[in-house]
């Protein structure tokens, strides 16, 4: 799967490095996607998300349920 935040939504951005002569190649910019497991206590249950680290802070500020509630109301199945 590619490096994708299923809380964020953050993705890889496209872009040019550009050499001291100024010639230009394409590179890519990859979000700093973690996986990491989840209990989620209403459902008894462990999930599993990819995560930025971004969305962990997210995750720590509201809760794991509300994410998950947030996530699901998109209609992304967990």
């Amino acid at each position: 799967m590619s490096a994708h935040c299923q809380v964020t939504g953050r993705k890889p951005q496209f872009g040019k490095t550009v050499s001291h002569s100024h010639r230009r190649h394409s590179r890519r910019w990859n979000p700093n996607v973690q996986k990491r497991r989840f209990y989620l206590p209403s459902e008894g249950r462990t999930i599993t998300l990819n995560v930025s680290t971004k969305g962990l802070k997210i995750i720590d500020r509201d809760g794991i349920e509300s994410v998950v509630a947030q996530i699901r109301a998109r209609g992304e199945k967990i």
